[in-house]
């Protein structure tokens, strides 16, 4: 009922997005943790496999050592697609038996697509090549094309109905975290979505605390400064 695309640039930040014919695909499927790795459980869902995947991950199993842990004690494993991400490393995924056709996954260096109940393969064929020809581009826009391809080549082969996009850097907490749960045309909808938080969202998020500056940025106008910079800057001005 969904696909997915879990994503890694070269200093080991994750992107992911996903969509489906299902209400609030973003809420319980997609997880992440810094310097650990990406996952999304899909199919029938089993919300438990995020963070106990990302535990074992951070425990340095590899992701099929992950998988096989996690999938070894659910009697519901062959209705259940799974596929990681780690921080370094090749990907891993899991298709059960008993998914819907059409069903599979596409591994490779820093990507990896997973999807079940698809109009065919070239969904995430499609959703793959999208990605790696926007290289250059901002990981959340990358992540748009690649979704949108896959979509454009037949998508969920019910419908449409929410889609999400995540992106996390070098911090505990997301960067960004956009879901759209339940619109006509959800991956415009998330398009939308990116474009507006670009505008003061983004930016105004560079400003709050983290790990490197554990107080942010306090003053107003050093906040409205750096948020003119950002907006600068993806203009190309």
């Amino acid at each position: 009922m969904t696909w997915s695309i879990l994503a890694r640039d070269d200093e080991g930040f994750f992107g992911m997005a996903i969509a489906s014919r299902f209400f609030a695909v973003g809420a319980l499927c997609v997880h992440s943790r810094r310097g650990v790795g990406a996952l999304s459980s899909q199919a029938l869902l089993n919300p438990l496999y995020g963070p106990a995947g990302l535990d074992l991950l951070a425990q340095q199993f590899s992701p099929a050592q992950t998988i096989a842990q996690l999938i070894e004690a659910d009697q519901g494993r062959e209705q259940r697609q799974l596929h990681i991400l780690p921080f370094k490393g090749l990907p891993a995924a899991h298709t059960g038996a008993a998914c819907v056709d059409w069903c599979g996954h596409l591994l490779e260096d820093g990507l990896s697509i997973a999807g079940n109940m698809l109009a065919g393969p070239k969904v995430i064929e499609h959703t793959a090549q999208a990605y790696k020809d926007t290289r250059g581009k901002p990981m959340g826009e990358r992540l748009l094309a690649a979704m949108e391809a896959g979509q454009a080549a037949g998508g969920d082969k019910r419908g449409k109905q929410a889609a999400a996009l995540k992106i996390h850097n070098d911090e505990d907490y997301l960067q960004l975290d956009l879901r759209v749960d339940d619109h006509q045309e959800p991956l415009i909808e998330l398009r939308r979505l990116y474009e507006t938080s670009l505008e003061r969202f983004q930016p105004f998020l560079e400003c709050l605390p983290s790990r490197h500056r554990p107080s942010g940025l306090t003053e107003r106008h050093k906040i409205d400064a750096h948020i003119e910079q950002f907006l600068n800057r993806i203009k190309g001005t």
